[in-house]
């Protein structure tokens, strides 16, 4: 050999499996439990050095509709209401084939997770579709969550579990929705919750000394901790730092993939298929420029998901001749969100859920002027954001408040009383006047406008009514509201200062712009024919919501029907389904 001439590169180490799947968050982590119990050999490959991806991060309800766990508790519903909701939902973007599988697989998908693995849920039975007045909407018994979760029973492996978002937690410690945040909500108001509260930050303390983490995961953490443990018990290998490089195709068919690994590349060979579950393209800028029309600049975004989440799935199956649907209304799942200052001079991001229901609290423009009912649904809000702002700008508006609602509820990261409001003031996260004026001046918003509002606001306080924008007329409103405030739990005047405010801008909780496919989860080609191999779950499926959000748990309910469902055809699959026509 000259001694100019390069070595060749190594072979990749090859290895077979039956089943690949490509992300490890709820759809993809479904796929591999529902493979592995089924006999199948599952290899996950996990792009980021975590387990759980946005799963991890996000409140962990699931919308099922007719699902067990709601029927135990008593809630009646049919698969006739519920289709005619997400057909009501989805509008000229409903998908018949999906909609029905979802429908028809779904509680057998719960009821599985239930019985044969470690994910267990409870019912959230008073937790409303979010538009409950729609065609076939109902006011609750739809949406499920993740029981709490001992981090100990993952053993060693706790460590590979994505944490959840510090923004979320309060030092460190997170907090279960529904009854256990409404005892932190009443720690000073409570003799029952301030016990509550100090048993919980007493255990979470032991928890800091002895494991240098939290131990007690809650919500989507949960969740992701479940479906992990679950993998590992049915056999499943878990690669993390493991991105998938490219599919290995032959005559159109997927057959395996090439895994980029610490040790050098691996070419993983399947028997059955590989389910893209990547996490979307929240991250993906060249996407996100393409497909949100607030972020052609790539500065009116911010998105809470991980850094990893660049749309590497939808890019796989482009490679193989899979389509990304681009025409859905909304291409994401939207919500408000704000910047929080950190310590090293970055930004987390919190998204603002549940605060903006409570009563005494309204958004405002940059000119002053309400635009929505606040208590909608965070993805109902960012559309109203959208449409009051100028079109494909970056989009804002102010979270308005005054002392006894900061003291009672806090506002975003800012925690309610005691906590002191200080350091978030001083951080300019947290906007402050002694005066509605002041305020205006010091947040950048119009000081007439802004007094106009909240003037109009305070005069509907009388009777409980907000006749501009109807904040707290709906189930879903009421939910998230104070049932101690009556007649209207979203409503309280704002005239007690000083006055606060805290700004909020547009991010997201998942991508709905996935890949087509068919009921049975296969990606489908520019003829509307399924690709042999290769199928898709989570937020690299195109959303059977078609660019709506109908309740909670919409993204996270059929990426674990989905995953089952991807895993039931592998499982059963002939050597028809894997070869190309």
């Amino acid at each position: 050999m000259s001694s100019d001439s390069k070595p060749m590169a190594a072979a990749p180490k090859r290895v077979e499996c039956d089943v690949l799947v490509v992300g490890s968050g709820a759809g993809g982590l479904a796929a591999a439990v529902a493979a592995a119990a089924r006999g199948l050999k599952v290899i996950v490959a996990e792009k980021a050095p975590y387990v759980g991806g946005t799963t991890a991060l996000s409140g962990g309800f699931m919308w099922v509709p007719n699902n067990p766990i709601s029927k135990a508790d008593g809630i009646v519903d049919s698969v006739e209401e519920a289709r005619t909701y997400l057909r009501h939902e989805a509008g000229n973007h409903f998908n018949a084939d999906c909609v029905d599988s979802f429908l028809a697989t779904g509680p057998e998908a719960i009821d599985f997770f239930e019985t044969k693995t470690k994910v267990q849920f409870e019912p959230a039975s008073a937790f409303s579709d979010y538009h409950p007045t729609a065609p076939g909407g109902r006011s609750g018994g739809r949406s499920i969550k993740a029981r709490n979760f001992a981090g100990q029973e993952l053993g060693p492996e706790l460590k590979r579990l994505r944490p959840p978002l510090p923004e979320l937690t309060f030092v460190g410690l997170m907090i279960g929705s529904g009854p256990e945040l409404k005892h932190f909500f009443n720690v000073t108001r409570s003799v029952a919750s301030a016990a509550y509260v100090a048993k919980r930050l007493v255990s979470h303390a032991r928890d800091l000394a002895f494991n240098g983490r939290g131990m007690l995961l809650t919500n989507g953490n949960a969740l992701a901790a479940r479906l992990f443990r679950s993998a590992l018990d049915f056999g499943a290998e878990v690669w993390t730092d493991a991105p998938v490089e490219r599919l290995i195709r032959v005559n159109g068919a997927v057959t395996g993939a090439i895994v980029g690994t610490k040790d050098g590349e691996v070419e993983v060979i399947t028997h059955r298929g590989v389910v893209l579950a990547a996490g979307g393209f929240p991250q993906d800028k060249a996407r996100r420029r393409a497909m949100f029309p607030h972020d052609r600049d790539n500065t009116g975004h911010y998105s809470p998901a991980p850094e990893t989440n660049t749309g590497d799935g939808l890019a796989l199956g482009e490679t193989a001749g899979g389509l990304v649907e681009n025409g859905y209304p909304n291409a994401a799942a939207w919500v408000p969100v704000s910047r929080v200052p950190r310590s090293d001079g970055t930004f987390g991001v919190f998204p603002h859920f549940i605060d903006r229901a409570k009563p005494g609290l309204i958004a405002v423009l940059p000119n002053g002027r309400r635009f929505v009912n606040e208590a909608n649904s965070y993805h109902d809000f960012c559309q109203a954001l959208f449409a009051a702002g100028e079109p494909n700008k970056p989009a804002h508006a102010f979270l308005i408040v005054d002392r006894p609602f900061l003291r009672r509820f806090g506002l975003g990261f800012v925690k309610p009383f005691p906590v002191p409001v200080g350091p978030q003031v001083r951080s300019g996260y947290l906007k402050t006047g002694g005066t509605i004026r002041d305020l205006a001046a010091n947040a950048g918003i119009d000081p007439a406008g802004l007094e106009a509002t909240i003037a109009e606001w305070n005069r509907d306080m009388a009777n409980g009514e907000d006749h501009a924008f109807g904040k707290g007329s709906t189930a879903y409103n009421r939910f998230n509201g104070d049932p101690e405030w009556q007649p209207n739990p979203c409503l309280a005047p704002i005239e007690t200062g000083p006055f606060y405010a805290v700004e909020v801008v547009v991010g997201d909780l998942g991508t709905f712009a996935g890949l087509k496919t068919d009921g049975d989860a296969r990606v489908l080609d520019g003829a509307g024919r399924p690709i042999p191999g290769l199928y898709a779950s989570g937020n690299d499926m195109a959303s059977i919501m078609g660019g709506n959000y109908p309740g909670g748990g919409i993204t996270l309910g059929p990426a674990l029907t989905f995953g089952y469902i991807a895993a039931r055809h592998m499982a059963g699959a002939t050597a028809a389904d894997l070869t190309a026509a």
